[in-house]
């Protein structure tokens, strides 16, 4: 794979070899280790199906607004059989706060059944029987994957692909052709923290809107510098310290 690595400073765009490529995007996980070394993932909880659960309603809100409705959906629905036997309504009440509730309690009722049916209420541990789960997609299968069961996977939010268009490591906004080509560039063992650390990065310092280049650890590294605020002390003003402003895709 070769992709253009950009423009920088109003600069004509190169090209650049797989190899230097593969070489530039490690060097800017290392320093996202260095700038996160906590980064994790920032959904509540305590089981594979309570993370099941998590991500799928985590769609269209914020992890903020998840993490304070879980509680009592979790303590209320603690296994696929009593989601798969829950009342609609009662369940709707809980997750009114998050938007689209009765959509999501659909996913959920639909969930819980399916697994009882076929996985004996348990959830598998596979991409492929995963994302065959009403309301799950690959997104949502390789957060399960890579932080229920520690099986390497790649999160292609918004976060992560913006980042990745960004960074140059991809042209595509397709979300399998980016985890694809995202993944030839990295160690397996290393996809599900490189995930991680650049939805940290996109939530606290390479925003949508408005991204903070002049305080950004790998802005000698990336393309797009300038496309946001190059003044480092205005820039520093953007960062944040919590994801739980960014909504999650």
């Amino acid at each position: 794979m070769t992709v253009g690595n950009g423009r920088r400073n109003g600069q004509k765009a190169e090209v650049e070899s797989p190899v230097a490529l593969t070489r530039r995007a490690r060097k800017i996980h290392r320093l996202l280790a260095e700038r996160y070394p906590d980064a994790h993932c920032e959904l509540d909880f305590t089981s594979p199906l309570e993370l099941l659960v998590a991500t799928v309603l985590s769609a269209q809100t914020t992890d903020k607004r998840v993490n304070l409705t879980t509680p009592e959906l979790f303590a209320k629905y603690p296994s696929a059989a009593a989601y798969a036997g829950a009342d609609r309504a009662e369940m709707e009440e809980i997750l009114r706060p998050l938007g689209f509730f009765r959509a999501k309690t659909d996913s959920l009722l639909k969930l819980g059944a399916r697994l009882v049916e076929e996985h004996d209420g348990e959830v598998p541990k596979k991409l492929e029987q995963l994302v065959k789960l009403p309301g799950v997609g690959r997104k949502t299968a390789n957060v399960v994957l890579g932080n229920a069961f520690g099986v390497p996977g790649i999160t292609v939010d918004t976060h992560f692909g913006r980042l990745a268009r960004r960074f140059g490591w991809t042209a595509s906004e397709d979300p399998v052709k980016v985890e694809t080509e995202i993944a030839a560039l990295f160690p397996k063992k290393d996809w599900t923290m490189l995930s991680h650390r650049l939805i940290f990065h996109g939530r606290r310092t390479c925003h949508a809107a408005k991204a903070a280049c002049g305080a950004c650890p790998v802005s000698a590294l990336c393309p797009s510098f300038g496309i946001g605020e190059t003044d480092p002390v205005k820039a520093a003003k953007l960062l944040r310290d919590s994801a739980f402003t960014a909504v999650s895709a």
